[in-house]
């Protein structure tokens, strides 16, 4: 029984870090706060956490709620949300620059990297999948677990960013969005079969 916990935890976390993909987030949050001091680019890097983290909680545990308010379904949504994970992993893994921006002033940098870069559709989709097939447990500590994980990364941004170089920063974020179009694929068929009155699954 610990062994099926632990192996859902790590599937629902892999899945979320994905999506959420911080690494990517990297040169961005590294540009928009170039040139602050190291407090205040800690505490852009707590902000875009925070942002990303409470939007994901709010539909990890009111999906139900959210989806009975505006008379959807979970099968529906997850065709809607697959589709624009797919264009999202597609954006990543052929460089283009459609939802991202990048006119944001540096004070705005926690905010814009938590939402729409960190938790947009996509991660929200996969907040509420993770949710109806594990329940509120699993999701929940693999969420915590992203976040603690993003924060350290983008606490460390500037250093993670001389290392890597923009090449090989580049080079992860097309294989990532590459794994991103897969999922998202899996997620419309998911979708697909749940409209058609069968099991769904992640």
């Amino acid at each position: 029984m610990a062994a099926d916990l632990v192996s859902s935890i790590i599937y629902a976390f892999a899945a979320l870090f994905v999506i959420l993909d911080p690494i990517l987030s990297v040169p961005l949050f590294a540009s928009m706060t170039k040139g602050q001091s190291s407090k205040e680019i800690h505490k852009q890097a707590f902000i875009a956490v925070a942002v990303a983290g409470i939007l994901m909680y709010i539909f990890l545990v009111f999906n139900t709620a959210i989806f009975s308010i505006l008379g959807l379904t979970l099968s529906t949504f997850q065709i809607a949300g697959g589709i624009l994970l797919f264009l999202l992993g597609m954006e990543m893994a052929l460089g283009l620059d459609i939802s991202r921006s990048k006119d944001a002033t540096p004070t705005a940098a926690g905010v814009v990297i938590g939402t729409p870069i960190l938790c947009g559709p996509g991660a929200i989709t996969t907040v509420m999948l993770l949710s109806k097939d594990y329940g509120i447990l699993v999701p929940f500590i693999a969420i915590t677990l992203c976040l603690a994980v993003t924060w350290v990364i983008l606490y460390y941004s500037a250093a993670i960013q001389n290392i890597l170089g923009t090449v090989i920063t580049d080079i992860m974020g097309r294989v990532l969005g590459m794994l991103v179009a897969a999922i998202a694929v899996k997620i419309i068929f998911s979708g697909i079969i749940g409209t058609l009155g069968l099991p769904i699954t992640i």
